[in-house]
């Protein structure tokens, strides 16, 4: 049925202020937020909100330590740093992640290496890394992209056979679980975003930091601070104020902190919500033709950080690229009030840093230890794939629920059908 699409004047159809932004604020996190403002002592809240998102982020991933810093970059930096990363090494990362993933290596002096992605789950393709082991790679560093998890067993099986650490990048995915395991539970570290759009939001800027092997801990602990050796409360007292390593201040702050722990009590509520939502857009956009729906292997339950729509022209017997489609179809939903949009534009390889060896200057680390990597655009086929025939819904969690879901629904039908009218 000819409908006038919204992009051309006809009625749109998600009205106006309709869709609800996350993070979803309840009087509880304004509460949790107004009660460090309202502390007899507000200088004492750095050490008591600290200890208590400690304790508290450790018990629901039932791994040992945990500690709070002021971005996810920070928490993965402070993986690489605690597993043992040196000057020179290689870690391997996917080609397809948001650049801090690989950001975290340089940032020690160290060199990332891409492999590409699964174009089923867009997480790293295990049965690539091993063409990517050198004498130089100590670490792997998968990452759950879009709340997806990645293929776990196979990165572990590789890591042990190689004797190679483990970091998670989990900044998408807190409480996603692979074969009933969460995200970050299974690696030697892990590191989480809590930047305001996160699944567990700090409403700001955040990150956390979790392991359960005791010498990385002990690292990790030192180098947040300054390198130095600080007994939280008793800074005045005994602070040393003598380095024992390269550290960096990479603590959180006592506001966002408070309002994550409130976010928490409520996390798998809150997936639980967000799962129903992009199940339902599954079940009924997967019966558009032109239309790629996420895949979720058997063992994996992802909590969406966002959904992603495929674009398939071929379907439609169109001679376009997917590119083309994407795009007319995003900017006409747009106009039908659907909130869609990019994420990356290319793959993290192809960008200007590693094509250019900038680096952090003259070159490093690359020419600072004689690194034969290179990073050459081809090389990631999958990647590229994906980002030129995906996009992302946005506003799939609550409090947006199955009406809202309805109108998206709704509205790509309307779309799709009506293809003459943007192509």
């Amino acid at each position: 049925m000819s409908q006038e699409l919204a992009v051309h004047g006809g009625k749109r159809t998600v009205p106006e202020g309709f869709v609800q932004t996350w993070p979803y604020v309840t009087e509880a996190d304004q509460e949790a937020v107004m009660d460090v403002f309202k502390s007899a002592r507000i200088t004492d809240q750095q050490r008591i909100q600290s200890e208590g998102l400690t304790k508290e982020w450790a018990e629901y991933m039932g791994v040992k330590y945990c500690i709070p810093v002021n971005s996810g970059t920070a928490a993965l930096h402070l993986c690489v740093a605690a597993v043992g990363i040196e000057p020179g090494d290689e870690v391997i990362v996917p080609a397809f992640t948001f650049w801090a993933t690989a950001a975290a290596v340089l940032h020690h002096n160290a060199i990332p290496v891409f492999v590409d992605i699964d174009p089923r789950t867009y997480c790293i393709d295990p049965n690539l890394i091993e063409d990517k082991i050198t004498e130089r790679t100590k670490a792997i560093m998968p990452v759950h992209i879009h709340g997806m998890p990645a293929d776990m067993d196979a990165v572990l099986e590789i890591a042990e056979k190689h004797n190679l650490k483990v970091i998670e990048d989990v900044a998408q995915a807190h409480g996603a679980r692979y074969k009933s395991r969460l995200c970050g539970s299974m690696g030697d570290a892990a590191g989480y975003s809590t930047q305001a759009s996160k699944t567990l939001s700090s409403g700001c800027q955040g990150g956390l930091f979790t392991t359960s092997d005791e010498t990385a801990h002990e690292r990790a602990k030192l180098l947040q601070y300054f390198g130095e050796i600080v007994v939280p409360g008793r800074e005045r007292e005994e602070q040393e104020y003598n380095a024992y390593g390269l550290g960096w201040m990479y603590r959180g702050d006592m506001f966002s902190q408070a309002f994550i722990r409130s976010q928490l009590k409520r996390l798998d509520e809150n997936n639980s919500l967000r799962i129903r939502n992009c199940d339902f857009l599954t079940e009924h956009l997967r019966e558009i033709e032109g239309i790629a729906t996420p895949f979720v292997p058997d063992e994996c339950d992802p909590v969406y950080y966002n959904y992603v729509v495929g674009f398939k022209p071929g379907e439609l017997g169109l001679d376009i690229p997917p590119r083309i489609l994407r795009d007319k179809v995003q900017d006409a939903m747009k106009a039908e009030g659907v909130p869609m949009g990019l994420w990356q534009r290319l793959p993290v390889p192809a960008q200007e840093i590693f094509q250019n060896g900038v680096g952090y200057g003259k070159g490093c680390p690359w020419k600072c230890h004689n690194s034969s990597v290179e990073y050459r655009p081809d090389d990631y086929p999958k990647a590229a794939e994906f980002i030129d025939s995906h996009c992302y819904v946005f506003d799939v969690n609550p409090p947006n629920d199955l009406e809202l879901m309805g109108m998206y629904v709704e509205a790509f039908r309307k779309v799709m059908g009506n293809l003459d009218q943007i192509l």
